[in-house]
């Protein structure tokens, strides 16, 4: 065995070493800790356990003052969530944060003066130390109990953290508040404050110093109705609680999908739910309240209403005239409106129904079984000014409120708003405003009546004449319709087993009246329209069975005749896949043409997709599901099905998605069926949307299944990034989606083409898959191409894939250029649906 000679300056050396090494394993462990020995001084921090937080002093921008907060230790971008000395900075770089002799944690300046500290009871002679929390949470505990002393928890800034509390103690009025800055560069207390509602009602408040600015709505056991974002099963919903021994403590919290979350007051009085996107290196905001005129709190004053859509936005509720005409007229609605009668108390008042509207401010719950109790209720007080009765079934509320103030804050509900905050409110007005509303509706009455009998006798002659016409155009518009059903589906008919036909030819298809179709969608309300395209509108309705549906409704200058009616009635009557929309019926009635077809909840892929606050509801998971269904669906048309189908228009539009976000192929209105050994086939009529036409395609004529490959690969990209390739422009060297991907494919750098929503939820490995197969699609040269079933095969399996070449459309032009459809090389961009029509 060799011997190794050691001196004795070497041994002493080592021998000092090793008395140290505990001291040295004491600092590593303890790099998340303060204790009374280990201080922090300026340009010292401590970073949590799992380094998500860090601790330390720091500055704002273009100050010298010197502050110790909290910050998110791994986003380049310094982003501080709790701030100890607000209000007194250390002035210059001389400051640490330390534990005191009597146990509490201080901020000192090189002279030993005191600019912030906890001022906790501790029992004299304990020994504290403090632990930075993975959390976000600085916690000050006993030394040998671990007895928790004072915690940043109880403390907010104007920052929310996952774990932090707002609340209020009901015995002591203590309170856990979120506080804006006074500007961006100090954090001494601003203006705005955010906390839980005084009076137990379980909403949130946000006070420009004490006068209410905003409330959130009732908590009704899920959610806030003026905050319907924040829901179980999105990125961010609220969690209530009770604490305390005797449930006095009212609180809510926050859970987030990701940790890089945070609701932020800021220093405008906005409220910001804000996620970090890593791909992006930038914070991306999920909502913020408020965010329009009328939800500022009593934007209209006591007994106004408000509504955006209006103009002027505010009025005075029935009964009601503005207190101060002058200043309403010229818009300040502040003074709100006063009664045009006093009342009554007594059975002499009366209450006038104002509808069904946002449930205003002040409400107290009463025991009540019926409308009419409730409404015996407030009579029985004269201090009452309204009331609003509901069968609740559920978390939403008392069946009964009633209000024994003025009523604020009211307004019509918005579209994004939950249902459950809104009543049918009835308001007490004077005996004398009843009568006079009685005798507006009696007047509205005669004169309606008087015009009526005048018009009955001309008109009744009118619609005897009219309807019997009517009846004879039906039967022939009805009769004609077949005809061309028949005659437009000789084609499909060659193709098809004649057994699938009726005996008379027909295809199995209801045919809808038109006056059923509109009854469904009350009249194609314009609060029933769930979309608008180049083809027309889209509705919801309801069958009388209580069946939902989506009824499109050809436009006259929509380019799409009957001739492509029918070809989709024809086509996806006699295709059933899971991928695939169902049709349940047609309409053609004079100049109407309208498909019915199963109604998708979650409408076009395209709807969540390229939205900044919808996308987040698809995580990777569902989308590569929707990949793999769109993949499995084209597959069922190039080659499961009877028949042989292009679809030609294939878009991220036209993938809608039903309640489980499973994707359904939809509109064939411009799909060709391809017969025996048919590859391929030329047309001078081109359809489809530039952006996801296939290059030979959109500048010759020629499509095959290769074309459809091609749209479905552009698909497959926008899925993965998030970005429309009709509307790409992240790059700087003018590329498109197609061009931007290939590139990062090229240079090792695919996963920065991921959409920064997805955050961690990713798995790297099938990112890489779909975005070589979507490369792969989009290649210039159709041969190159893989076929559906090898798309399919490659997505499912752990096969080799080939390497992708260059797509085409690598560069894209001139935004000055996207509007002509007469240049083929500006076709990755213009988005709309085209047809062009070439002489023959």
């Amino acid at each position: 065995m060799k011997k190794i000679k050691i001196g004795v300056c070497e041994l002493s050396i080592f021998s000092f070493l090793l008395l140290l090494e505990p001291s040295f394993a004491a600092a590593a462990a303890a790099a998340n800790t303060i204790t009374q020995t280990q201080p922090i001084r300026d340009g010292e921090t401590i970073i949590s356990a799992s380094n998500l937080f860090e601790l330390g002093f720091f500055s704002t921008n273009n100050s010298t003052n010197r502050y110790v907060g909290i910050w998110f230790h791994k986003i380049p971008e310094q982003t501080v969530v709790w701030v100890a000395n607000s209000e007194s900075p250390v002035t210059d770089s001389s400051g640490f944060f330390t534990i005191r002799n009597d146990g509490n944690l201080a901020v000192l300046d090189g002279k030993q003066n005191t600019h912030w500290s906890t001022n906790a009871s501790i029992a004299s002679k304990n020994i504290t130390s403090v632990t930075l929390s993975d959390n976000g949470n600085l916690v000050l505990r006993e030394g040998n109990s671990g007895l928790v002393l004072w915690q940043s928890f109880d403390h907010p800034s104007n920052t929310l953290l996952q774990g932090m509390k707002i609340g209020l103690n009901l015995k002591t009025g203590e309170r856990q508040m979120l506080r804006s800055w006074k500007n961006g560069n100090d954090p001494a207390p601003g203006i705005f404050s955010l906390g839980v509602d005084q009076h137990d009602s379980e909403q949130f408040f946000i006070w420009k110093r004490s006068v209410p600015y905003w409330r959130s709505g009732h908590w009704n056991g899920q959610t806030f109705n003026k905050i319907p974002e924040a829901y179980k099963g999105f990125l961010f919903y609220f969690i209530s609680g009770r604490g305390g021994e005797e449930g006095e403590e009212v609180y809510f919290e926050y859970t987030a999908m990701y940790n890089n979350t945070r609701l932020v007051m800021d220093t405008s009085g906005q409220l910001t739910c804000q996620v970090w996107y890593d791909a992006s290196k930038s914070w991306g905001l999920v909502w913020d309240q408020p965010r329009d005129s009328c939800s500022i709190y009593a934007a209209c004053g006591a007994y106004g209403s408000c509504n955006n859509h209006n103009n002027p936005i505010c009025k005075c509720m029935r009964g009601f005239e503005p207190a101060s005409p002058s200043n309403w007229n010229s818009g300040n609605w502040s003074a709100g409106c006063v009664r045009k009668a006093q009342l009554e108390c007594g059975n002499k008042d009366g209450f006038l129904s104002i509808g069904r509207i946002k449930i205003p401010d002040g409400e107290t719950s009463a025991i009540a079984k019926s409308a009419e109790e409730c409404r015996a209720v407030c009579v029985s007080n004269c201090s009452c000014s309204a009331y609003a009765y509901a069968n609740t079934s559920n978390d939403s509320g008392s069946s009964c409120l009633v209000w024994y103030e003025r009523l604020m804050d009211a307004g019509d509900l918005t579209v994004e708003e939950k249902d459950e905050g809104a009543r049918n409110v009835y308001i007490r007005v004077a005996a004398s405003e009843l009568s006079a509303n009685k005798r507006r509706r009696l007047l509205v009455i005669l004169i309606v009546s008087s015009v009526m009998v005048s018009l009955i006798f001309g008109t009744t002659i009118y619609c005897v004449i009219k309807m019997t016409k009517k009846e004879g155009n039906r039967a022939k518009t009805l009769k004609m319709s077949v005809l061309n059903l028949r005659t437009s589906a000789a084609t499909a008919y060659d193709f098809l087993d004649p057994h699938q036909f009726g005996e008379d030819g027909s295809h199995d298809i209801p045919l809808f009246h038109f006056e059923s179709i509109a009854m469904a969608t009350e009249n194609f309300s314009i609060s029933n329209k769930l979309g608008q395209g180049g083809f027309g509108a889209v509705y919801k309705g309801i069958l009388p069975a209580g069946q939902e549906i989506a009824v499109k409704r050809l436009s006259n200058n929509s380019g799409q005749g009957l001739e492509e009616f029918t070809n989709e009635v024809i086509l996806i009557a006699k295709l059933q896949h899971r991928n695939l929309v169902r049709l349940l019926g047609y309409c053609i009635e004079d100049d109407e043409m309208l498909l019915v077809y199963e109604y998708m909840p979650n409408k076009s892929l395209d709807f969540i997709l390229f939205d900044q606050s919808r996308c987040v509801l698809l995580n990777w998971e569902r989308r590569f599901n929707i990949i793999l269904g769109i993949a499995r669906g084209l597959l069922y048309l190039h080659q499961d099905s009877r028949l042989r189908i292009i679809h030609r228009d294939l878009k991220a539009s036209n993938i809608l998605l039903d309640k489980d976000m499973n994707p359904k192929i939809s509109d064939f209105g411009i799909a060709r069926i391809f017969g025996g050994n048919q590859t391929q086939a030329n047309t001078r009529r081109i359809f489809g949307t530039y952006g996801y036409m296939s290059p030979e395609y959109a500048i010759k004529g020629h499509f095959s299944m290769k074309s459809d490959v091609f749209s479905f690969g552009v698909i497959v990209l926008e899925i993965i990034s998030g970005k429309k390739n009709t509307s790409f422009n992240e790059s700087e060297d003018s590329l498109s989606l197609l061009g931007h991907a290939w590139q990062l494919w090229i240079e090792g750098k695919g996963m920065d083409l991921i959409d920064p929503s997805l955050i961690e939820s990713f798995d790297p490995q099938e990112v890489l898959k779909c975005l070589q197969v979507g490369l792969l699609c989009v290649q210039e040269d159709p041969k190159n191409r893989p076929t559906m079933a090898f798309v399919v095969m490659f997505l499912s399996d752990s096969a080799r894939l080939p390497t992708p070449e260059q797509p085409p459309f690598y560069l894209r032009t001139s935004s000055r250029q996207d509007n002509s459809s007469g240049n083929p090389k500006s076709c990755s961009i213009n988005e709309v649906t085209i047809t062009l029509l070439d002489g023959r």
